[in-house]
């Protein structure tokens, strides 16, 4: 009886990858650092900024701890540290202090909803290269993307809500707000899957 394969094939090798996701990381890192020691310049003052200190690198670092716990010794899927996967986890955290700290949130009035569709799309793209199983159909993948992307949409719109906008003037239009979020952060999702459907019918990035 055929088995399902669980592993992916042997990574194509790109140095180029690894040294943007390092270089990704560090300058996340360094923005939380100068946001700790200088918060007025750091674009979220007030936007849950300690919450925000504490999750983003652990959202960064949450693939390299696993790999450094688990994946390194008993991982199927991988043969190597995913660094594609790494990348397209951490861009999320570093475009987002990005745009706080240069005020593109508040001062270009679709940055938010842009944000929303390609940083949420970045981040399931990052899940599904580091965990889903090898091979999955293009429906399979898109409704796993789905799964996750609208699963931590929901999540981080509690989190936004409960940690600032209901004691901020956003209350007043964040029902809006939140519907536009999702539906934006949906469609990243279920984009993002369709991507790495098509992307993994080729030798995956992974360094």
């Amino acid at each position: 009886m055929a088995t399902l394969k669980t592993s992916a094939p042997a990574a194509v090798s790109r140095p180029f990858t690894r040294y943007a996701a390092l270089t990704a990381t560090a300058a996340l890192f360094l923005l939380l650092l100068t946001a700790l020691i200088w918060p007025d310049l750091s674009g979220i003052k007030g936007k849950a900024s300690t919450a925000r200190l504490v999750v983003y690198p652990l959202g960064a670092m949450v693939l390299p701890l696993w790999w450094w716990a688990y994946g390194r010794s008993r991982s199927a899927l991988h043969t190597s540290f995913p660094w594609a996967a790494h990348l397209l986890i951490t861009l999320p955290w570093l475009v987002d202090l990005i745009g706080n700290r240069l005020n593109l949130f508040d001062t270009i009035a679709w940055w938010d909803d842009a944000m929303h569709f390609v940083l949420w799309g970045l981040l399931t793209a990052g899940v599904l290269l580091a965990f889903a199983p090898w091979p999955l159909s293009r429906g399979l993948t898109a409704f796993v993307a789905l799964g996750f992307g609208v699963t931590a949409a929901v999540i981080w719109e509690l989190g936004e809500y409960y940690a600032f906008i209901r004691h901020s003037a956003e209350l007043r239009t964040a029902y809006t707000d939140t519907l536009g979020d999702l539906s934006l952060g949906t469609l990243g999702a279920l984009l993002a899957g369709l991507i790495v459907s098509h992307t993994r019918r080729r030798p995956p990035l992974q360094g």
